[in-house]
Formats: structure tokens, C-alpha cells, sequence
């Protein structure tokens, strides 16, 4: 089982490096909150979803959108957690919720090990620096059948089309763009 590898990884690179960090990105319904959610039951860490870091509305400009990656706000992800995160001391970041387009802060004190997950965290923007803190890198990859069956279970009829038309396409786009970069990631099915 992957988890059972990454959580035996992540407490290596604790033993050795004194801390370990997990990335997981990947196609939408693949599990990558699921396996976040299996590796930190095992051990002490914080989790960063990538969800609380998508555009707001404000900034969701037709330029922004159209590049690839470009509908996550990284400049934010960059400054209010990876940088302290690699800094390795207390931070507070701003979880932006979808749903009520409100920002809460978060309060994070640093753990043994800690892991980033959600699609477009794998961004180049932030390959330097998990390449700098020995992070692990995932993605995960789901047939397209089992894809639109989970996003429909999880999420109904009606988002569902709008992961199909909109959503699903923006992750291929930025995939593609990206994946020749991802030098040091192992990939695995969800």
C-alpha cells in the first residue's frame, strides 16, 4: 500500500533530516485527500490543502485563468506557507473557502513532518524549494470512468458537469504544461 511506503519514507527523512514533508498532487477524485488523510493517522503533522488556495474572484482575470496552474493563487501559497514552512518556524496562512469566499486564518506550529496536497502542488513555482526540504513528490492518476463516477457521488449531478467542462480540462492543461518538470515524482494510481 503507498501509504504504508510514504509514512515508512516520511519517518526516515524525520530520523535523518529532523523533519519530512509530502507533496501529493493529482487528478481530481483520485484520492489525494484520502492518502493525506491515511499518512497523517500514522504520524504527528500538518496538513496544507491546496483547496484554500485557489483565486479568488477578484483576481480571476481571463489572463490569470488562461495559464496553465494559473487558477490557484501560488504567489499566496508561496509567501504565507511554503516559505515559512521551509523556514521551519510558526506561521498563520489564510484558508480561503469556495463556498463562502471567505478567508479564516490558520494558526501552524511546526510538526515532525508535514504534507501538501490537492492538485497544482506540484507547481514549478514550488519544485526549488520541496527540492531544497528532501520533500516527497506524488501524483495520482485515475481513469477518466472512475473520475466522473466519484466526482458524481461525491458531488452531484450538477458539479459534476462543471468538474467535466471546466475544472478537469484547466488540471489536464496544467499537467501537460508541467509533467516534463516533475523529474523526482513517483506516480501512482488512485
Amino acid at each position: 500500500m503507498i501509504a504504508e511506503q510514504l509514512i515508512h519514507n516520511l519517518e526516515q527523512n524525520i530520523a535523518t533530516c529532523g523533519r519530512g514533508l509530502l507533496v501529493i498532487d493529482g487528478d481530481c477524485a483520485a484520492g489525494k485527500t484520502t492518502l493525506a488523510a491515511q499518512v497523517c493517522a500514522q504520524l504527528d503533522c500538518n496538513v496544507f490543502h491546496m483547496d484554500d488556495f485557489f483565486l479568488p474572484p477578484a483576481l480571476r482575470t481571463e489572463e490569470r485563468l488562461a495559464e496553465a496552474g494559473g487558477n490557484v493563487h501560488y504567489e499566496r501559497f508561496e509567501k504565507q506557507v511554503l516559505t515559512p514552512l521551509f523556514k521551519n518556524e510558526p506561521f498563520v496562512y489564510g484558508a480561503y473557502s469556495c463556498m463562502t469566499r471567505k478567508t479564516a486564518e490558520v494558526f501552524v506550529t511546526p510538526k515532525p513532518a508535514a504534507i501538501i496536497e490537492g492538485s497544482y502542488a506540484l507547481h514549478p513555482r514550488f519544485l526549488e524549494t520541496y527540492g531544497a526540504m528532501n520533500a516527497m513528490l506524488v501524483f495520482m492518476r485515475i481513469s477518466a470512468g472512475e473520475q466522473l463516477r466519484r466526482i458524481q457521488k461525491r458531488n452531484g449531478e450538477a458539479m459534476l458537469r462543471r468538474f467535466r467542462d471546466e475544472w478537469i480540462p484547466m488540471e489536464k492543461r496544467y499537467q501537460q504544461a508541467f509533467e516534463h518538470q516533475w523529474e523526482d515524482v513517483k506516480f501512482t494510481d488512485g
